[in-house]
């Protein structure tokens, strides 16, 4: 099969990606993988390689891929019959890229994660370091949840919520998000309008995506849009595009108008992107009076997390951790890494002249 893109373009246009597939593009109703669809997935991943672009793949799939070859006991739980089908499937899923790649005389290796391995910033770091290792090899990494060993309370919303997760981590250029449908739809007038572009400012994306389980529920297109809108205030661009579409990606790198593109904004330090997406992750949290709240949010000057600033103090943490940053209304503001531990954070509280329990640097505040 030909196309049309040219791969020294896509070169020019992005160096480092990460693609994410849904498990609706490459398996069927049955739950049965899709040969065709990861043939073609592979390929143009590996015409993106040969042209020196770097390329982390997040799939899902495991769990739909273990439905076809096992049945879970009914006396068992809805996360045990997760792990089980998950377990099991996963083999078949990345052996089914891994032949695939084999084709192209590249490898791939499997990377399993969970929510855990981003909350600790040394885990996160190591995490970072091996992927890094992985690319400088040509080694198309294959990212997934391990869902056979994560509990409810440790799963990810879905794969959307990983791989921005992970587009974050390695700083890249460009998230491509792959769905079975071609992007986000206006649905507010009589015909539905593909959106070919979503400018960072937008919030509001309820108002194009209609209500129903499949776009809401796991997975959903609201949940893409708003990790989309976060990466691209990140300095990510991110688009949504059908993956089932032959040559997607190749048309996608090439800077073909394909799908729903979100623009990045000014890239952020790697420090804060890690933090601007530990909503959920945080091991405490800290409760500031008007005026610290003003001296975070007004955007003058750079401005860290001081004591004297301070009123409350929530649950155990120790220096490094994450922690959430409120108003006394209980709205939150923001996130940022602790400089301090929590019993340090109390006794500070309120003083003046103490050392930032927050420095700026490690301080994400969130846009209105």
């Amino acid at each position: 099969m030909q196309y049309n893109s040219d791969m020294n373009q896509a070169h020019r246009v992005y160096r480092k990606i990460v693609v994410k597939v849904g498990t609706n593009v490459i398996t069927g109703k049955d739950g049965r993988l899709d040969p065709a669809i990861i043939a073609d997935l592979t390929r143009g991943i590996a015409e993106l390689a040969s042209a020196g672009v770097k390329v982390i793949l997040v799939s899902s799939g495991a769990v739909g891929a273990g439905r076809s070859i096992v049945k879970p006991s009914g006396s068992m739980t809805t996360v045990e019959a997760r792990q089980v089908l998950a377990a099991t499937g996963q083999i078949r899923l990345v052996n089914a890229y891994a032949d695939r790649f084999a084709e192209h005389d590249m490898l791939a290796a499997q990377i399993l994660v969970t929510r855990e391995d981003f909350r600790d910033r040394q885990h996160y770091l190591n995490m970072r370091t091996c992927l890094n290792a992985l690319l400088q090899q040509k080694i198309i990494p294959i990212v997934n949840e391990n869902d056979a060993v994560a509990v409810t309370e440790l799963m990810f919303t879905d794969n959307d919520e990983l791989s921005g997760l992970i587009a974050s981590m390695m700083q890249v250029d460009a998230h491509i998000i792959l769905s079975n449908v071609d992007g986000l739809f206006d649905m507010t007038g009589e015909e539905k309008k593909l959106i070919r572009e979503i400018e960072p400012a937008s919030k509001n994306f309820s108002q194009f995506v209609r209500p129903t389980k499949s776009e809401f529920g796991r997975g959903g297109m609201l949940t893409k849009c708003n990790i989309a809108n976060k990466l691209s205030r990140l300095g990510i661009t991110v688009h949504i595009a059908n993956g089932t579409t032959p040559g997607i990606l190749q048309q996608i790198a090439g800077g073909e108008e394909v799908g729903t593109r979100f623009p990045a904004q000014k890239p952020k330090h790697g420090r804060k992107q890690w933090i601007a997406h530990s909503e959920g992750l945080e091991k405490g949290a800290v409760i500031i009076n008007e005026g610290a709240q003003s001296a975070l949010t007004s955007g003058e000057r750079a401005s860290s997390l001081l004591p004297v600033g301070v009123t409350g103090v929530e649950g155990s943490f120790s220096k490094g951790d994450v922690i959430r940053i409120c108003s006394e209304n209980g709205k939150v503001i923001g996130y940022g890494m602790a400089c301090c531990s929590d019993e340090k954070a109390r006794a500070a509280m309120g003083k003046k002249g103490e050392k930032p329990i927050i420095h700026y640097d490690y301080l994400y505040i969130k846009p209105e």
